[in-house]
C-alpha cells in the first residue's frame, strides 16, 4: 500500500494541503523528528507531512535532526519521500522561481550525522550505493506531471547542500559552479542520504529563489527576497504535488 512522506522545506511546508488531517507526535530512536506527524489524504492516497525546520522555522539547517525526520517516516510505513526545496541558482538559466527535479547531489556540509550506522557489526560493513540517489520512477512521475500542467521545470540537476545557516561567499559560489552543481541549498544532503540507507525511493523538488552571489551584476542574495519569490511561485510546487501524489505506484 502506498503511503507518501512529505518533508517540506522553507515556506513549502503546508500541511494544508492534507484532507482529515490529523497530528501525531512521535520519537525515534534517534530523538525527535523536527516537527509532529501531519498525517492526512491527498485524492485518497495516505501521506505524512513533516516540517524540516519545525512548525515555525526555529530549527537551523545544521540542528535539523535528519535521522529522526527519515526514521519517522520509514515506520510510518512511508513507501516513498517526496521533499520540497528553496535553491540559490548557480546557473544564468536556471531564472527565478524555476522547478528543478533534482538527480545529484553535492555534500558540502561538515558537522551532520550523515549515516544511521554507528558501528558496524564485525566484518560486516554497510555502504550505501549513493551513484543515483534520487528515484528515477519519483523524478519521471513529477517531470511528466508538470508537462501535463505546463509548469515548466529543469528535468535534471545537481545541488550543492552548504551547512549554513550563512549563505555562500562569492569565492564558494563561483567555485560551486565549475564543480558542475546548478544550485545550492541546506538541506538536502545528507537527507537524501539517509532516506536511500533507509531503502525509501527518494526525489526533491527544489524552487531556485535567487542567483546566490556569483553573478556580478545582481545583489547577493537576502532571507527577504527569497520570502518574496516563495509567495509567487508556492502554488506551482503544490499545485505539482497534488497531482503527482495520486499517481504513485
Amino acid at each position: 500500500m502506498v503511503k507518501i512522506g512529505i518533508i517540506g522545506g522553507s515556506g513549502l511546508d503546508n500541511p494544508e494541503i492534507l484532507e482529515n488531517s490529523r497530528d501525531v507526535d512521535v520519537s525515534t530512536p534517534y530523538g525527535k523528528p523536527s516537527s509532529s506527524l501531519k498525517i492526512g489524504k491527498i485524492k485518497g492516497v495516505d501521506v505524512v507531512v513533516i516540517a524540516r525546520h519545525g512548525r515555525e522555522h526555529t530549527i537551523p539547517p545544521t540542528h535539523v535532526n535528519f535521522r529522526a525526520n527519515i526514521d519517522a517516516l520509514k515506520h510510518q510505513g512511508c513507501t516513498h519521500i517526496i521533499a520540497t526545496t528553496a535553491v540559490g541558482s548557480l546557473r544564468e538559466e536556471i531564472g527565478r522561481g524555476h522547478l528543478v527535479i533534482l538527480d545529484q547531489f553535492i555534500d558540502f556540509t561538515r558537522h551532520r550525522t550523515i549515516t544511521f550506522h554507528d558501528s558496524f557489526e564485525p566484518h560486516k560493513p554497510i555502504h550505501a550505493p549513493m551513484a543515483n540517489p534520487f528515484s528515477d520512477d519519483l523524478r519521471n512521475l513529477l517531470i511528466q506531471t508538470c508537462r501535463e500542467l505546463k509548469i515548466f521545470c529543469h528535468e535534471k540537476g545537481t545541488v550543492v547542500t552548504i551547512e549554513g545557516p550563512r549563505f555562500s561567499t562569492k569565492a564558494e559560489s563561483k567555485m560551486f559552479r565549475i564543480w558542475g552543481a546548478d544550485v545550492i541549498n541546506m538541506s538536502v544532503a545528507p537527507e537524501a542520504a539517509l532516506a536511500n540507507e533507509a531503502e525509501i525511493p527518494y526525489a526533491a523538488i527544489a524552487m531556485s529563489t535567487d542567483y546566490d552571489c556569483w553573478k556580478d551584476d545582481e545583489e547577493p542574495v537576502t532571507w527577504d527576497a527569497i520570502l518574496e519569490i516563495f509567495g509567487k511561485n508556492v502554488a506551482k510546487v503544490t499545485d505539482l504535488m497534488l497531482n503527482a501524489i495520486p499517481k504513485i505506484k
